[in-house]
């Protein structure tokens, strides 16, 4: 047999295309040509392929050897295709029965001696593989008793790919693994077969930072536990030394617990580049680029596109510190994914879509220096350059953060007679009640209400619609800021267990919405 034909899979974005290697040997002067859009580390497969199978001891075919990578338009990159390669040539050469490819799906770098070494996005990969697990006749799911393709996978990629669950994952060590199990699964009966795989991930709760850490700044707390319990983007402003930094890293452990759809999200974004780990199962990711950050290092892009921060803190948290300090255009980048929970990267030959529902903190001083409104300490700033530092966050941006909070200074009086804080347990169990009567009522976070939906759920009537009529208008609210009012309200009164907005509720949150001059 001189053509084989071995199954693998790309990445493209989240989406993990099927890719067919196509391997033919011809006769003619010794060749390896890899075609099919290969980059660079792809066309470096052909060494390693060479040196692994030879000390591997199987032989090398010294005629004209073709690969095709299959579709042609799709680029290929990173060394996953080494292993279905190395496979091909195996199989036409007659090294290998050809004839149980087709049951398998083949991911894995090669090492000069054959070993295997684990690969990026393996996750996004099996759950590729779980949509190809179709009934090749009528492109329907598998009729019962039908065997599902499996994914060979290396070792250190297995429990990463097995937590799908609903594709056999075979884990490998070495190249001569993998062929004595295709041997195995021919019918050979000296040949050892890998064992299915299952995913080993950690049980016990994940562990955050706790409140109990944070004394004083009860407003502060107050306002982050209903960001938790709504889904709702805050702005912490406050002198250096406050607490920002500390309550933003705490706020992740009075998040609700990730759901399993959630988990596996997040787990498959982290897995693009290479960052997920099994003992990080079901925690919150918390996110906090340097305000030096590019666009494309927030947001995503590059060649190939790449997720960027808003998508690595995809269901978890994202916190820019020193707000001001990031350039315009870097915070000008948030604004759509903040609307839409998903980012477009666009380039000139491709264009990936990544998930972004990130729950977005913020940190600042009020001025230059830093101590606008310190208690003890004076202010150098003039009323100028107070204003054009507060004016480096633009009016659209500010308008789609639900809440600017004041984390106030403490005399020295006053910080020698604060009490423990408060643990993050409790405020994690109110934040737990609040979100289930949200998902009990809609289905979703108050933040992720639409119009009609907010006219429904957080109708004001009586003295709560003056009460909403007197603000907007004297603070000159957009009908996104009245909205974004509306479903903070909401997220209130579910922390109150009230079915109805009352007074208190609008009025707390429409405290929420003083300008930055105010904070």
């Amino acid at each position: 047999m001189t053509l084989a034909v071995v199954r693998s899979r790309g990445l493209a974005g989240m989406s993990a295309p099927e890719v067919t290697v196509e391997v033919h040997l011809a006769n003619g002067l010794p060749a390896f040509t890899l075609v099919g859009l290969p980059d660079t580390e792809v066309r470096e497969a052909r060494e390693r392929v060479r040196a692994a199978l030879q000390n591997s001891r199987f032989e090398f075919p010294m005629r004209r050897i073709t690969v095709n990578l299959a579709p042609a338009d799709l680029p290929k990159e990173s060394g996953r295709f080494d292993l279905p390669i190395a496979l091909g040539i195996l199989a036409a050469t007659g090294q290998l029965p050809a004839r149980v490819l087709d049951r398998y799906e083949f991911a894995g770098e090669l090492s000069l001696s054959g070993e295997l070494r684990p690969v990026r996005g393996t996750l996004a990969m099996a759950f590729a593989v779980t949509r190809g697990n179709t009934d090749s006749r009528s492109g329907g799911p598998l009729s019962a008793g039908a065997t599902p393709r499996g994914f060979v996978v290396p070792i250190d990629s297995a429990d990463e790919a097995a937590l799908v669950g609903e594709v056999p994952i075979y884990p490998a060590k070495t190249l001569l693994q993998v062929v004595e199990h295709l041997r195995s699964d021919a019918g050979e009966a000296d040949a050892r077969r890998i064992e299915v795989h299952q995913a080993m991930v950690r049980l016990t709760p994940p562990t955050y930072p706790d409140m109990f850490d944070v004394k004083g700044q009860l407003a502060a707390k107050r306002a982050l536990e209903i960001a938790a319990a709504g889904g709702h983007s805050a702005l912490l402003v406050g002198p250096p030394g406050t607490g920002k930094t500390m309550l933003a890293q705490r706020f992740a452990g009075i998040l609700p617990p990730m759901t399993t759809d959630e988990a596996l999200e997040s787990a498959a974004v982290l897995s693009l580049v290479g960052q997920f780990a099994t003992q990080r199962w079901a925690t919150r990711i918390y996110r906090s680029p340097h305000h030096t950050a590019s666009a494309v290092a927030l947001v995503g892009g590059g060649n190939p596109p790449q997720p960027g921060e808003i998508s690595l803190a995809h269901h978890g948290v994202l916190f820019l510190d020193e707000l001001p300090e990031f350039e315009r255009r870097v915070l000008e980048s948030l604004r759509q994914p903040l609307e839409s929970g998903k980012i477009t990267v666009s380039r000139a030959a491709r264009q990936v879509e990544f998930p972004a529902k990130f729950q977005l903190l913020a940190a600042m001083n009020p001025c230059p220096c830093g101590y606008f409104g310190h208690k003890t300490i004076v202010c150098r700033c003039t009323p100028d350059l107070v204003a054009r530092y507060q004016d480096r966050i633009s009016g659209p941006l500010l308008d789609r953060i639900d809440m600017r909070v004041e984390v106030s200074s403490f005399t020295e009086e006053e910080m020698m007679s604060l009490g423990d804080g408060e643990p993050s347990r409790f405020i994690a169990e109110r934040v737990r009640k609040a979100y289930n009567r949200a998902l009990a009522r809609q289905g979703k976070l108050n933040d992720h209400l639409q119009p009609a939906e907010i006219e429904q759920l957080c109708a004001a009537d009586g003295a709560v619609k003056q009460l909403l009529h007197a603000a907007a208008v004297r603070l000159g609210w957009s009908m996104r800021a009245y909205h974004r009012v509306l479903k903070v309200s909401r997220t209130i009164a579910d922390l109150a267990d009230s079915t109805e907005l009352a007074t208190p509720h609008v009025a707390e949150a429409i405290q929420y919405r003083r300008s930055l001059r105010e904070v």
